[in-house]
């Protein structure tokens, strides 16, 4: 089955981000916590921001910097509205702020600083909330994932070298 043109190119992007990710000759711990401060980063609202975010939280803790900057599109702009009203609320649950509704003209960066620091408070809150246990999932997948990857791809080599093939790259 062929996919529309738009939803093919999206496709695509996303597998050769993750093999650029997997296949990274780091250990698998590093590109998980590289991936674990990016899905991290990508929960606070921040959206100019959240690469730089996601190098600068991976980078003292030598996570992968693909794996961080893959890791922020948790949210991207297909999902930016519901994502951000899922911080609001939250946010807005466990934090002592009283802040205007939620309006999804307000999602800009510069925006949210002119609605006045509580607004902002209450969505980085949301933020930190949520982005902990993600991150926490995101890690445990992702050294799960490149694991397994690594010891499959091991296993066809080993098996091609008995074979007498020429070894995969």
């Amino acid at each position: 089955m062929k996919l529309p043109g738009f939803i093919n190119k999206m496709w695509r992007a996303v597998r050769l981000g993750y093999l650029r990710m997997i296949r990274e000759p780091l250990p698998p711990h590093n590109i998980a916590i590289g991936l674990a401060a990016g899905v991290f980063a990508g929960f606070l609202p921040i959206i100019p921001f959240q690469t730089i975010a996601a190098l600068l939280l991976a980078w003292p803790v030598r996570g992968s910097k693909i794996a961080a900057a893959l890791g922020t599109w948790v949210s991207n702009p297909l999902n930016w509205i519901p994502f951000y009203m899922m911080l609001y609320y939250v946010g807005k649950a466990v934090s002592p702020f009283s802040v205007p509704p939620f309006n999804a003209d307000l999602l800009e960066f510069k925006v949210m600083i002119q609605q006045g620091w509580q607004w902002l408070a209450v969505m980085c809150v949301g933020g930190v909330v949520l982005g902990v246990p993600a991150s926490v999932i995101s890690y445990v997948l992702c050294l799960r994932t490149v694991a397994v990857y690594r010891a499959r791809r091991a296993a066809r080599r080993a098996a091609r070298m008995k074979s007498g093939k020429k070894a995969m790259r």
